[in-house]
Order: structure tokens, then sequence, then C-alpha cells
């Protein structure tokens, strides 16, 4: 055997060592987010409760995702006058229907207004809730008596980091949203240049006009630290010794497990302690219930398409729904529809409403052809994984952007709320079916997230686990949020530079111009 061959095989084996080893029953407690987030999680937490480990969760008595009894962790429930779920729809029906308006400045202003003033309500219900933790003594008590190795967060609000801070524990983010928009942006080296603010339906190569375009954008995540940033500093400076602020918490965490990788995203400076682990809850398909396979099946060649819109949005406004399905009866491909509105009155026999469906193992499934879609983190990257091109129908948040990156790589076509219609619909759907470069362009992005040395969930559990070991990573954090902002951009050096290069002109011009009225003075003594 030869010595590289040995050697790789040593490599190979401290390789298997190194991500099948872990922390035999180590305690995390989870604060996480409500909705989509929580599916996100709860893959998270099968794989870290079937690797030993114990688990609690901390959820509001009023979660509508997060059940309270489980068999992969035990929880602790804190009382809500409000759950998110009912302001949370309110805001929904009205951005669709403001969507249907069309794209205007006035539509832009209500939609921004309305989603700044949705997410400002969400961090005072959960700076509220987290206030009853601190103030509640016993329970104080029972978190600090657990010895608990880690706390585990989504930074999309801003409550398991403050208590993370409150109980001095490591902290894990599992994160692609914070308190202000997208994480990177208060971690890394974000050059607005070519890296677009979210919202802003720009890519990494922007004209002159859409890098003032980037700028607004990003002058909108400042404000929206602005609306939030008070509310975590009145609780910072009633319950953490010292003070601190939302935007410092978040830099302080110890790892950053962030959801997305450079297949999805466009390339952009990062940091040592952000992992990226997107596409980690996806794995080979399983069989299809019986029931579906044989609907699917019964496609034959033309295959079949799936329809959904996420966990959040039951069903579009009625005539949207009505014009889809007008289109789905004319296709020859079945179709399987999550839909939970009122039956469209156009729908055709070949289109089965479900309620819910098994969506990665459809995915996984070859007779899947198109994967109609809202453009959810989760659906895009399991989209990716399984090689699925995609119509994007975006709704709000980060959706537009999700879809734009597959557009930009010709995987996925999108296709605005307000532009649907039967033409609109129908055309965009035969383009993605027919049109080879898109099936064939998401495939190669399959293959390119699929060849990796480490699947995304290993690294997630390693570095969960790493935290563990060794209470926390300090050396993978920068100290550069901790730098005053002219220190961080070196102004003072600039300044001081400039100033020492200004001193040696005028010293320069001084001595000269003494030279030279000396000379002419003694010249006219000689005269």
């Amino acid at each position: 055997m030869s010595l590289n061959r040995f050697g790789g095989i040593i490599i190979f084996s401290l390789h298997l060592i190194l991500f099948t080893s872990h922390c035999d029953g180590g305690n995390i407690l989870v604060f996480p987010v409500d909705g989509s987030h929580w599916i996100n999680m709860k893959i998270l937490l099968e794989e870290l409760h079937a690797r030993g480990h114990n688990i609690s969760v901390i959820r509001a008595s009023t979660s509508w995702y997060i059940p309270e009894k489980s068999p992969l962790y035990t929880t602790i429930t804190i009382e809500m006058d409000e759950g998110q779920e009912n302001f949370f729809d309110i805001y929904l029906q009205e951005h669709m229907r403001a969507q249907r308006e069309g794209a205007s400045l006035m539509t832009y202003l209500k939609l921004t207004k309305n989603s700044l003033s949705m997410i400002t309500k969400a961090h005072l219900v959960w700076c509220d809730a987290t206030a009853k933790i601190f103030q509640n003594q016993n329970l104080v008590k029972s978190l600090k008596d657990s010895q608990y190795d880690l706390v585990l967060a989504d930074p999309a609000m801003g409550s398991g980091p403050l208590l993370a801070k409150y109980l001095k524990l490591p902290l894990v983010l599992n994160v692609r949203w914070i308190t202000s928009g997208e994480g990177h942006f208060v971690l890394a080296p974000s050059p607005l240049s070519y890296i677009p603010v979210p919202g802003s339906g720009l890519t990494d190569k922007m004209n002159f006009i859409q890098r003032l375009k980037n700028l607004f954008f990003y002058s909108i995540i400042l404000f929206q630290e602005f609306l939030v940033g008070p509310i975590y500093a009145d609780m910072c400076d009633k319950y953490i010794e010292g003070g601190c602020d939302i935007i410092s918490l978040l830099q302080d965490a110890d790892i950053w497990l962030f959801r997305s990788d450079f297949v999805f995203e466009f390339p952009r400076p990062t940091m040592p302690n952000i992992v990226y682990i997107g596409g980690f809850q996806c794995k080979p398909a399983q069989p299809l219930p019986a029931d579906l396979e044989e609907f699917v099946q019964s496609a034959g060649e033309h295959g079949v398409i799936i329809m959904t819109l996420g966990t959040l949005v039951n069903a579009l406004p009625k005539e949207v729904a009505d014009e889809i399905a007008s289109v789905f009866a004319k296709m020859p491909q079945k179709v399987i529809w999550r839909h939970r509105g009122d039956r469209p009155s156009t729908l055709g026999n070949n289109t089965l409403i479900v309620d819910w469906m098994p969506q990665k193992d459809l995915l996984g499934h070859p007779q899947i052809k198109v994967f109609v879609a809202h453009g959810g983190t989760n659906g895009v990257q399991e989209a990716i994984y399984y090689g699925v091109p995609v119509l994007g129908i975006p709704l709000f948040f980060d959706q537009y952007d999700n879809l734009l990156r597959l557009q930009e790589r010709g995987a996925a076509k999108i296709i605005q709320l307000h532009e649907v219609s039967g033409h609109t619909f129908e055309g965009g759907l035969k383009e993605v079916l027919y049109k080879d470069s898109y099936r064939q362009n998401m495939q190669r992005l399959s293959h390119l997230h699929r060849d990796q040395p480490v699947p995304p969930m290993d690294q997630a559990t390693f570095w969960v686990e790493y935290v563990m070991r060794h209470k926390g990573a300090p050396h993978l954090r920068t100290q550069a949020y901790k730098m005053p902002w002219y220190s961080y951009h070196s102004l003072d050096v600039l300044v001081f530079l400039m100033t020492v290069a200004m001193v040696f002109l005028l010293s320069v011009f001084a001595i000269t111009r003494f030279l030279c009225c000396t000379r002419k003075k003694s010249k006219t003594k000689q005269s």
C-alpha cells in the first residue's frame, strides 16, 4: 500500500471519528421562534435528541406550532395574553390585498409600514414574555439549577440571546434572520456595492442606480434597528448587569448555524464562527403513502406538478385561486395542491386538493416535474436538494429574494402576485415545464449542493457539541464589533496620517519661504 493511500485512510478515519463523536447527555435550553422557523429548529432537535442530549424548549402558551408535550423535549411554557398568529394572519391578508393592487410607490410604502408595524409588535410581545421569565424567581432558580450547557436560539426574536446573557451561558444561533433583517449585516463585512440588501430585488451585479437603490433599502434596515433597538435596550438596562444592546448580544454568540450556503447565496465575506448549514433539513425521500403514490403514478409520462404556499398561508385570494385552478385543469399533468381555502370553482379532475403534503418526499419522487411555491427558505433549499425547477409566486418577507437567486441561476421563474392571471400563470408554468434548461440548471445546483465533505446536519450537530465541550467558542469571535465605528474604518489613523502629511507639507513650505526671503534680503543688501 502506498504512503499516500495509507495517509488518506488515516485522514478519512479521523474524519469519521471527529464527526461521530459527541457529548454524552448534554443539557440544551432552546428558545425557538414559532411558525415555519420551528420546523427548522425541530429537525435539529430531533438529531440532537437522537445523539443523547436532554432538551428543554421555551414556548408560549399561545403557540400554534410548538406542542407542549413531545418525546423530544420537556417544555417551559410562558403565559402570554396574545399570540402572534392572530395579528400575523391579519397582516398576511392585508399584505396580499395590497400586492394585488399592483406595484407602485404607495403600495410599497403601505407594505413597508405594515411589515414594520407587525415586526415591532411581535418584539414587544416577546419582550413582555421574557420579562415574565426574569421576574419569576422560582423559574430563574430552576433554569440556573438545571446546569444547561448552552442556549440554542432563533434570533429572529431577541429573547433567546437575552436569556443566554442573563444566565451567562454560551449561545448558538440557528439563524438566517435576526431582529433587524439578514444576519450577515451585523456580523460580517457587507459592502453594499455588491451585496444586495434583502427586499431590494437586486443581485450581486449592480449598476450605479441599483447601488443607490441598495443603499436606500439598507437605510430601512437601519430604521428597523432604530425601532426595535430601544425595546431590547430597556430590557438590557433592567435585567442585564452592565447593560447591553441587541446587536452586541447577537455579535457575542459563539456559533452562528446559518441556514444558507453558497450554492444558493451570492458570494460574500463571512466570519469564522459562521457555519453554513443550508439544506440541513433535507434527506433522501421516503416512500409516499399508498393512495398518494397511486395518484402520482396515474400521471404516467406527463408527471406531476405540486403547489404549496408554505405553512403560514392557507389560501390565495379567491380570484387568484380560480385562475390557477383553471390553468391546472387544462394541463395533461396531475396536480397536488395544498390549499385550505374555499374550493376553487374551476378545479379540474386532474387536481388533488390536500390540507397537508409530504413535501420533501414528493419533491424527491421522479414523477415531480415542477414545484409551484412561494419561495420560503425551506422550500427553495429542498427544491435545490431534489433538483426540481420552481415556478415562484412570492408573497412577503424574503421570498422574492430567495426566488431571485434561483431565477438568476436559470432554475426558476418568478410571477408576482399582482401579475397572476390565467394567461401569465399558464405561460410561466409551461415555460418551466417544457424548457429543458430549467431542470438542467436546477439539477446542476443539486449536484453542487450535495458535493460536500460533510453533510450540513453533521456540521450543525458537531458545532453545537463543540460549544458544549469547550464551554463556548470565544476564539472564533471577532473583536471588530467592540471597536468604535471610526476605529473599525481606521478613520482615526487616516486623520492622523493626513495631519502628519499636512504638517510636513506646511513645514516644507515655511522653510522654503523662509530660505527664499532670507536669500532675497541678502541680495538686496549686497546691491
